[in-house]
């Protein structure tokens, strides 16, 4: 994607990650992640130590696949046992390009934000599609000024004068013009039109 195109506006996690993040403690049972994932209207939880530290994450998919096609009763297996783990995560400086680069080698639709040993965003495939059209308009406004930059520069340097010998009469001149192929000091343009 080579940083999808940009170089001096570069699209960073931290502009488009979630924030703050919904966790639960490691012990909860995950009948309590399904209700508060169902609540806040989540795909994911991060589940956490005691202490606060990012451990897993559990996903909708996990709770269907580890859960309920299991047929485990959900209160009694804890938010631990279902997660995955560790959290893969990103820092919020970096480009959403590479972030992108990340869930697709991994495989994975998140990645939790971590700042200084402190997780401070989510973010997901779904938040860098949603900024994708801006980005895919800002490449094309960028496309259109360099090539009508360009288009300008190539019509500057046709216009330009030469400086050389006159193919005609081998006088140095600094305003040589191009005439049917050959370039022909003032002098020698004007006598062949007038000779025409």
């Amino acid at each position: 994607m080579s940083d999808i195109g940009l170089r001096s506006s570069k699209m960073l996690v931290k502009d488009v990650m979630s924030s703050p993040v919904v966790t639960i403690e490691e012990n909860a049972p995950t009948n309590k992640v399904a209700e508060l994932i169902d609540k806040q209207g989540l795909g994911c939880i991060i589940v956490t130590s005691k202490q606060g530290k990012p451990l897993g994450i559990i996903t909708e998919r996990d709770l269907v696949t580890r859960v309920v096609a299991k047929n485990v009763k959900p209160e009694l297996i804890k938010a631990k046992d279902v997660m995955t783990t560790p959290l893969i995560t990103i820092e919020p400086d970096e480009t959403i390009s590479e972030a992108a680069k990340r869930m697709n080698r991994l495989n994975i639709r998140r990645l939790g934000v971590m700042y200084k040993g402190q997780l401070i965003g989510l973010v997901s495939s779904k938040d860098i599609l949603a900024v994708m059209p801006e980005l895919i308009e800002t490449i094309q406004e960028r496309a259109l000024i360099e090539g009508e930059n360009r288009a300008q520069e190539a019509t500057e340097e046709e216009s330009a004068p030469l400086s050389g010998y006159c193919d005609r009469c081998g006088g140095w001149s600094d305003n040589l013009q191009e005439v049917n192929g050959e370039y022909l000091c003032e002098d020698c343009k004007i006598e062949l039109e007038s000779e025409e």
